[in-house]
This record gives C-alpha cells, sequence and structure tokens, in this order.
C-alpha cells in the first residue's frame, strides 16, 4: 500500500479526469432510471466484525441484487439508455462473469438479445446464469488484448452495440447508484472502500460519495495476484498486459483509459491484500454475518482487517460487490489446510 497523497509522480486531486467521466448528477440520474429494475440492497452491521476491526463497518449487501452482483446496476443503467434501434441491433461485453449475467438480464428486460465474451476460466456459476438470462457466449482466454481481439471480432461479425464493463460513462453512472443509498443509509460515513479490477465500481463509488461530501475517504481494495491498479496509479500510467494469479475473479481486469483518470483525481489509495487474507475475510462474513460472499466482494472487509491503524475508529462503508460462488470451490476455499 502506497498512500498516493504522497509526491510519487502522480497528478493532484485536481487534475482534470477525462472529459466523458460521468458527473454526480448523471449518478442521480441513473439512480431514477434504475429504480424500477435494481434492487435497493441492505446496509448490514456485524458488532463483533466491529470489535476484530477496530471501526464502524457499513456493509452494502450488493450480493443480494439481482443477478447476485452489483454489475446489474450499470448494465440497467446502460442498456435502458440505449435506443429502441440500438436494442435491436444486440448487445455485445466482455465479462469474467458478473457483468455478463446482468447485461444479459438487462437486455432480456429490454426485449433484446446479448452476446457475451467471457474468459474459458469464467467460473461455472457465472456462465450458468448468462445462459439462464438468455445470451449467447463466446469464449476467450483470460488476458485482456485476448477480451478485447474476440469482443471486436464479435462486433464486426454481428453490428451490435457495445456495452463495455467499466470504460463506460453509463456503466460508471450505475454503479454509483450503489454509494448513493449506502450513504443515504449511514450519511455520517467518513471512508468508503471499494474493490477495484478495471475501475467501474470504484470510479462511480468515488463521484458518488465526494458527490456526497468531498471529505469523504475513498480506498480502492485490491488483491496482490492482480495489482495492476495499485501500480498503475503509484507510477502515473496505465500499466496492461500483466498476468493475474488471484482467487479473486471478478477482479482480474486492467483499469481503463476512462476509470484511470477517475480513480487518479479521487481515490486516497488502494490497498493490497493476498488471498489468504481474502479468503479469512470471506469465512467471517459467512459466519458473522451469514451472507453468501464471493472473494471479490470480501476484498474491502480484508484490506480493513489487514490495516487496522489506518481505519481505527473510522465510520467506514463496505461495498460487498457479489455473491455469486460455485460451492464446490468454496469447499475447498475453506478447508483447514488453506487458512
Amino acid at each position: 500500500m502506497n498512500n498516493l497523497s504522497a509526491p510519487q509522480g502522480i497528478e493532484p486531486a485536481s487534475a482534470v479526469a477525462d472529459p466523458a467521466a460521468p458527473t454526480y448528477s448523471d449518478i442521480l440520474a441513473a439512480a431514477a432510471r434504475i429504480a424500477p429494475h435494481a434492487h435497493a440492497t441492505p446496509v448490514m452491521r456485524s458488532r463483533v466484525i466491529d470489535e476484530a476491526a477496530g471501526c464502524e463497518l457499513h456493509f452494502k449487501c450488493e450480493n443480494l441484487q439481482r443477478g447476485g452482483a452489483f454489475k446489474f446496476r450499470g448494465a440497467c443503467n446502460a442498456v435502458f439508455s440505449l435506443s429502441d434501434e440500438e436494442v435491436a441491433r444486440g448487445i455485445v461485453t466482455q465479462s469474467s462473469g458478473n457483468h455478463g449475467g446482468a447485461i444479459a438480464l438487462a437486455a432480456r428486460l429490454r426485449g433484446g438479445r446479448a452476446t457475451v465474451v467471457a474468459p474459458h476460466n469464467t467460473p461455472k456459476v457465472k456462465l450458468a446464469a448468462i445462459r439462464a438470462y438468455g445470451a449467447d457466449i463466446v469464449h476467450c482466454e483470460p488476458e485482456q488484448s485476448a477480451r478485447d481481439a474476440a469482443t471486436a471480432q464479435v462486433l464486426a461479425r454481428t453490428g451490435g452495440v457495445l456495452v463495455h464493463p467499466f470504460n463506460d460513462p453509463r456503466v460508471i453512472a450505475g454503479q454509483g447508484t450503489a454509494t448513493l443509498e449506502l450513504l443515504a443509509s449511514a450519511p455520517q460515513l467518513d471512508t468508503v472502500i471499494a474493490p477495484v479490477s478495471g475501475g467501474g465500481l470504484l470510479s462511480g463509488t468515488a463521484i458518488a460519495a465526494h458527490g456526497h461530501d468531498p471529505s469523504i475517504a475513498v480506498y480502492g481494495a485490491e488483491p496482490e495476484g492482480a495489482r495492476d491498479a495499485h501500480d498503475s496509479l503509484l507510477e502515473g500510467r496505465r500499466i496492461t498486459g500483466r498476468k493475474t494469479d488471484t482467487v479473486c475473479d471478478g477482479l482480474r481486469a486492467e483499469l481503463g483509459t476512462l476509470t484511470f483518470p477517475i480513480l487518479r483525481s479521487h481515490l486516497r489509495d488502494i490497498c493490497l491484500v493476498d488471498d489468504r487474507q481474502v479468503i479469512a475475510a470471506m469465512r467471517l462474513i459467512w459466519e458473522r454475518m451469514k451472507l453468501v460472499v464471493e472473494p471479490s466482494g470480501a476484498v474491502p472487509l480484508a484490506v480493513v482487517l489487514a490495516y487496522p491503524a489506518l481505519f481505527a475508529g473510522r465510520r467506514v462503508g463496505l461495498i460487498v460487490s457479489g455473491g455469486n460462488v460455485d460451492l464446490d470451490l468454496a469447499a475447498q476455499w475453506f478447508a483447514p489446510q488453506t487458512l
């Protein structure tokens, strides 16, 4: 972990972000647009976990969102922003699982059809959800370059409309609605933490949090085995093309050209944790809160537990990003030798 407010070659918080970046007003508009379709998920507490963490934690339970993840918010906002002609052409996206299922569901609700480019190592439970919502799946290699190439081929073949999983202002605005709800429930928060992969959720989180209160400290949470976002912000340039090695299958993408400048402008820091810490946090949520959370969704709690001095005494909102778990893998993760 490195404090991004320190002089490290990073542009200061006043740096101008990509002009296409969504605004707080866009997030408010997204909230109204998706209200008939998305769940207003609960914000939950745990006295036992608060005591273990040494701070006051508020869990925004996006694992209880439609499709089992926050991704439905951004997908719904993007798909319902399209014209009827665009929907008729078909909707194309790339995804390691949750966004693909969300786009498939949103397309079905809108009366359209989706094609999802998915890495071949996408968890079976997430592929099953994509199929169940009626989308077509095109497999590819896990690397971002392979995802992009396969997506371009599908677009050329089908003439469809791209809804990118994170490098799309409509998606980012939709993701920010989770933080709107969190802060409506707990307006006293001084810190918000969200996982980071391509940066769509964290970008929307930061814009929403700072629209509510510019003094809120926004942190990203990232696994060591996919630390490109942390290192990109540290070095002041987007790092691409790395191979990832983490149990957090939803956090293996790299920052986009839109999300990178947003995060440079808004974040206090990105904190790193290893897979062992993630699984321990995931198990704690399962055991103490009785919530089924996937590894990616447990990373924010893992960060709080790994950096107790940083968050001591603070009022912290955690975006629990999803709960789509392959239960066969969960049995392996929770086996004694894993911990």
